[in-house]
């Protein structure tokens, strides 16, 4: 049986990445990533306090296949922090697919958050870049407002829903990601070993039934 979670003032609810081009017809539409909307807007009429992702790179950026003559989306290679997954161009800064979407309402966020804006390195966490080593603020910024608990959903969930909730248990706080708000891409068994990754490191998923209060809308 699954536990209630009644949120409070030290909960905090970050949505990830609901952009247009990780939704379909988006130029990385990750698969039925348009069906959390719905969920997602009622889970944050649940939360005081909402933090938005969204992800922003320029033209060019390091991670875009593109960027690399002779290699494809979705082929891999190393780089100095570690091996990175080549993307077709998305959520290029200023573009319509890096949009949110349109029909994500919630007009009370406190914050939005942009990453991947650094040429050199991709950015999947909400907190660090993919060095590990380069902060976003996001973990001083809820820190010093008293936050314990982070909720999280979005996009895609094998990769900056996952690093985001690893840094967030990295940072101190409770993560915990609510697994019917969220869609993967899956990308040689990332679904699988996220999945792994969460049991390992303590991080809960839940369903959004789960949240006390939540609707959908």
């Amino acid at each position: 049986m699954t536990d209630r979670f009644t949120i409070g003032d030290r909960d905090v609810f970050l949505v990830v990445d609901i952009q247009d081009d990780f939704c379909p017809g988006g130029s990385l539409a990750v698969p039925g990533g348009d069906e959390v909307v719905p969920l997602v807007n009622g889970l944050a009429g649940t939360f005081a306090h909402v933090v938005l992702t969204q992800d922003w790179h320029p033209r060019g950026h390091l991670s875009f296949a593109s960027s690399h003559p002779g290699k494809k989306p979705y082929q891999t290679i190393e780089l100095a922090y570690g091996t990175q997954v080549l993307w077709p161009d998305h959520c290029v800064q200023g573009t319509a697919g890096a949009a949110f979407r349109k029909d994500l309402k919630i007009p009370h966020a406190e914050l939005v958050l942009r990453k991947g804006y650094h040429r050199e390195i991709d950015s999947y966490s909400a907190f660090y870049e993919n060095d590990r080593k380069t902060h976003t603020g996001l973990a001083g910024y809820l820190g010093e407002r008293g936050f314990r608990r982070v909720f999280l959903a979005g996009l895609a969930f094998d990769f900056c829903v996952r690093y985001s909730a690893e840094d967030a248990r990295r940072e101190g706080f409770e993560a915990i990601v609510i697994e019917d708000a969220c869609r993967g891409i899956d990308v040689d068994g990332s679904m699988a070993t996220t999945r792994e990754l969460f049991t390992t490191s303590g991080i809960r998923c839940i369903p959004a039934s789960a949240v006390a209060g939540a609707r959908s809308i």
